[in-house]
């Protein structure tokens, strides 16, 4: 059985658990509080020299970090990862976006606000992540007028990806009502077969 290592409330974990669900993988997991240090300590940085959630163990203990690579691996093989070289490539291109250009604004302004509960010493950095986010979700509203999912009209682990911190972007400061393409794409995501919410 794969172990997860990881926080319910953070989107990267999330991605993980969702994946899992919606494959109907069992898995056992063990919860991580990252703000009480318990990534920085010898024995999770045995199994992710990073110090960084989440940690994906397999069964012959081998563990597997970065969450948008273990979505990758777990959906190897599924309908969730296309096969064909263009549509699998479209589908990483959307990978790299969230990791560059989406999750470092918009979980980025939900962890000063979710978990720090906005402490002045990191306000300006705050509202910089507010207009970088904002600029992301346009991105992501152009693409989904035009298509249902974000790689045309098949749910993959694209949508996986950017569904986790979109759907909780308001935990942040990030107002989605004038991303109609986006709220009709969150409600989409929501009705796959298996899904699971954050917090279920």
């Amino acid at each position: 059985m794969y172990t997860v290592y990881g926080d319910y409330n953070s989107g990267n974990c999330y991605k993980i658990k969702l994946m899992l669900n919606l494959l109907g993988i069992e898995y056992r997991w063990v919860a991580v509080d990252i703000l009480n240090g318990e990534t920085q300590t010898p024995e999770f940085l045995a199994k992710n020299p990073n110090g960084k959630i989440p940690v994906l163990e397999l069964e012959d203990g081998t563990c597997l970090w970065e969450s948008n690579a273990i979505l990758n691996f777990l959906a190897d093989g599924s309908a969730y990862l296309p096969s064909e070289p263009r549509l699998r490539t479209q589908v990483l291109q959307w990978q790299f976006f969230e990791q560059y250009s989406h999750e470092p604004c918009i979980a980025v302004a939900r962890f000063i606000q979710f978990y720090l509960g906005l402490p002045e010493e990191r306000l300006a950095e705050y509202h910089a992540m507010q207009k970088a986010g904002y600029r992301a979700l346009a991105v992501m509203e152009q693409q989904l007028k035009r298509t249902p999912f974000l790689v045309g009209e098949t749910f993959s682990i694209a949508d996986i990806a950017l569904y986790a911190y979109t759907h909780v972007a308001y935990q942040g400061g990030f107002d989605l009502s004038p991303y109609p393409a986006i709220q009709q794409w969150l409600g989409r995501v929501a009705e796959q077969p298996g899904y699971i919410g954050m917090l279920d």
